[in-house]
């Protein structure tokens, strides 16, 4: 991957790197395939996300053929699937191919919450507060 501020999720990672490393900032896993043209297709805006928000959400990417575990335990059954986790659990899903402009309209309730990217600016993350995540 040439971007260095996205990591690479694995079954033997995803504990650590995901899951516990949630409890003190969220956490996108872009699950993937090498095969995956809308995969590639979504690549460039998450490594828009990763970049606008380093320091306030971590990205992984997890190519679902090489770490088949992991994407079974979230039931990922379709590709390109990202999901968000916040202490440990699964806050936001997004299936399918997508642009980051459809995570900002309030259209897009049932995937990132509306403003979630304004209000990582914010840092609008504490627990009680209208968290984006």
């Amino acid at each position: 991957m040439a971007d260095n501020t996205i990591q690479t999720a694995t079954d033997g990672n995803f504990e650590a790197e995901v899951l516990t490393a949630s409890n003190s900032q969220p956490v996108m896993v872009d699950f993937w395939a090498e095969w995956c043209r809308p995969c590639h297709m979504l690549a460039p805006t998450v490594a828009e996300i990763a970049h606008d928000y380093a320091g306030k959400l971590k990205v992984m990417k997890l190519n679902v053929d090489e770490a088949m575990n992991s994407a079974g335990r979230y039931r990922v059954q379709g590709i390109p699937t990202l999901l968000l986790f916040k202490n440990g659990q699964v806050v936001e899903q997004i299936v399918g191919q997508c642009r980051r402009a459809d995570h900002q309209g309030a259209g897009a309730a049932h995937r990132v919450k509306p403003g979630a990217y304004q209000a990582l600016d914010e840092g609008a993350s504490r627990p009680g507060r209208d968290a984006p995540f």
